[in-house]
């Protein structure tokens, strides 16, 4: 995994100041934990780092690189959200796939290498016999390893758990 870092983070909502000058460094190959009571900004902080959201001012950048400007599939991080946001209207081997069809990724990977990406990450979280089923037909655990299969599936540089053990 890639090193984080945010310099002089500033983040405001409405007349709410989330973020003044927050700065935070993880460094390459580490894991970072984020503590905090609910609403503090974890998973605001998260989004920022995915470009899910734009800081007010100050930097975000991954592996040495400043990524502000860049849109989220180009950023290359993996994100697993607490509420799991996969798709409904998809299977589980549909929402594994989903990054891997967007279309900054769609030229590196053909229909074959997109079957085999997503039999491989089923099979090392022990999905593959779920593939065909819906996501609204599975049990919780089992639709939070399909949101981590999708997060991993695109070999991210940086992989985002947002509430991993809820």
């Amino acid at each position: 995994m890639a090193e984080i870092r945010l310099r002089d983070i500033h983040k405001r909502f409405g007349r709410f100041q989330l973020f003044r000058g927050f700065s935070l460094g993880c460094p390459d190959h580490a894991y970072l934990c984020l503590l905090g009571p609910s609403g503090c900004g974890k998973t605001t902080l998260m989004r920022i780092i995915a470009g899910l959201a734009a800081p007010d001012a100050g930097d975000v950048l991954i592996g040495g690189r400043r990524v502000n400007d860049l849109l989220p599939a180009i950023r290359n991080v993996g994100l697993a959200f607490q509420n799991y946001a996969l798709y409904p209207h998809l299977s589980v081997a549909g929402n594994l796939a989903f990054p891997l069809r967007a279309p900054v990724r769609r030229a590196h990977y053909n229909e074959a290498d997109i079957r085999a990406a997503v039999k491989r990450i089923a099979a090392l979280l022990k999905i593959d016999s779920l593939l065909d089923r819906h996501v609204n037909q599975l049990s919780g655990g089992q639709q939070q390893r399909v949101a981590l299969g999708r997060a991993l599936i695109h070999d991210p540089q940086v992989l985002l758990l947002d509430e991993p053990v809820t």
